[in-house]
């Protein structure tokens, strides 16, 4: 799992990537850092999506575990197309290897290394409680997407539509993990929208 570390300089927007896992809520104390995506060959190897900063590197925080708890050894052969080449100890059948398919793997969150100052791992952000800068409860941490041209924060809220904006120090100021809550400055162009969305109705 890559750390997030917020740029100053507000970067662009791009479109929702389908089948992002980021809004997902992780097991308590879990991290996850990677989905099976389906069977590789007919021995029994995998396809995984990782998450990890380096993706061959999924394997290297210790044995994975899916959400139910069951454990798995992993041996990496190799990367293709961006998908992590794997094989799981117990599986040798494809009929197996394809079961496991959209199976997310899990660490513990404390056997990833420590961050680094301003930056923070998906799993660390998800489920924050946002807020702006004068105490008003805005939402709650869904997402963050990577879309190449710098990270996005999704916020979720109750009353109304999400909201996605760059996550740079401009608009994220202040992130306090001990309290479970963040302090957001959404680009003028989004409270512009919000402004028009409330007079329409």
């Amino acid at each position: 799992m890559r750390p997030r570390k917020r740029p100053k300089r507000t970067q662009a927007e791009g479109p929702r990537p389908l089948g992002s896992t980021s809004g997902d809520k992780a097991p308590a104390g879990l991290v996850c850092l990677g989905v099976v995506l389906g069977a590789h060959g007919v021995r029994g190897a995998v396809r995984i999506k990782s998450f990890a900063m380096n993706v061959s590197d999924i394997a290297a925080y210790g044995p994975l575990q899916s959400e139910d708890g069951t454990r798995f050894e992993l041996t990496v052969r190799g990367v293709s197309r961006g998908a992590v080449l794997a094989e799981i100890d117990g599986i040798d059948r494809r009929e197996a290897a394809e079961a496991m398919q959209g199976t997310r793997l899990f660490v513990a969150r404390d056997a990833l290394p420590d961050t680094e100052e301003d930056e923070y791992y998906h799993a660390d952000l998800i489920g924050l409680s946002a807020r702006t800068a004068s105490g008003e409860t805005y939402g709650v941490v869904r997402g963050i997407y990577d879309y190449g041209a710098g990270d996005v924060i999704e916020i979720e809220r109750e009353m109304d539509r999400p909201i996605l904006f760059p996550f740079t120090r401009e608009n994220v100021p202040e992130i306090d993990l001990v309290a479970g809550s963040l302090v957001i400055d959404p680009p003028a162009e989004i409270e512009a929208g919000d402004a028009c969305d409330a007079e329409k109705r």
